[in-house]
């Protein structure tokens, strides 16, 4: 990848990473809630709406932008080596990849977040103090592996559907698709990967909000599941569905739109 190119990828997947995170924050705030194991009202309900949000602004720009750096790269590299058919193998990889690195910084500021936005009595600094205090600098990663495990199938799902159907639409239409266009096919894209991904999101919300020391913050996904699935069922499971495939489709319009309509302007 030419330094052009690193250059727009890392400024516009940060700018869009922003856009989405600041606009959309209050329904984050919902979802989480809705998935919290104290009930949604315990948690705070509708009040405090935007706790939490210094975190989401701090680690919402390096986040996006390692995600799209690292995708952007690993598509370049492939390039020159793959036939036509493994394209959509190359998008898997590269959004395996990107979300592995992405979540370096992605997991502290959703540890953070999530138990402000559950604890709404908290601000931003005094959550990072407690968890610092509490369980040292390995609790802001608590559920690495759970977010990575939950962002890798989303992304498997996400990116190869988002690339496959611009392809589609640029065929139809005989030329460049232009950046809403982008965005739409994002939108979709995000929908139907939010939704298929929605249990493993809530394993990773119990997994951040339980009390340091219980089975549930050891962060085991299937014993997660299976507590969850147990004691509320399969509406559990889904459970703040509806907010996440809200949040996640006009997330991906946002996001995948600004983050096209920057770098092209970048380029």
């Amino acid at each position: 990848m030419k330094r052009r190119e690193f250059t727009a990828c890392l400024v516009a997947g940060g700018c869009a990473g922003m856009c989405v995170d600041l606009t959309l924050f209050p329904l984050d705030t919902i979802k989480t809630r809705l998935q919290s194991q104290q009930g949604f009202y315990k948690a705070g309900g509708f009040r405090g709406i935007y706790a939490g949000v210094p975190s989401a602004a701090i680690g919402s720009f390096p986040n996006a932008a390692a995600f799209f750096v690292t995708y952007e790269s690993t598509k370049s590299f492939f390039a020159g080596y793959n036939a036509t058919s493994l394209t959509p193998f190359t998008h898997m990889l590269a959004a395996s990849l990107g979300e592995i690195v992405a979540c370096l910084f992605r997991v502290p500021t959703e540890v953070v977040k999530q138990r402000t936005q559950a604890n709404p009595s908290l601000n931003t600094y005094r959550v990072l103090l407690n968890t610092l205090q509490e369980e040292g600098f390995r609790g802001l990663y608590r559920g690495y592996g759970s977010t990575v495990l939950r962002e890798i199938p989303f992304s498997l799902v996400q990116f190869p559907l988002w690339e496959y159907l611009k392809a589609v639409w640029w065929r139809r239409q005989g030329g460049r698709l232009d950046s809403w266009q982008a965005a739409v096919c994002g939108a979709l894209a995000g929908g139907v990967a939010a939704f298929v991904t929605t249990p493993l999101d809530v394993a990773k919300t119990w997994i951040m909000l339980a009390k340091a020391g219980t089975s549930t913050a050891s962060g085991n996904i299937p014993v997660v599941l299976y507590e969850v699935w147990r004691s509320r069922g399969i509406a559990g499971l889904f459970a703040g569905c509806i907010p996440r495939v809200t949040f996640i489709s006009m997330g991906g319009f946002i996001f995948l739109g600004a983050y096209e309509k920057v770098r092209r302007t970048l380029l």
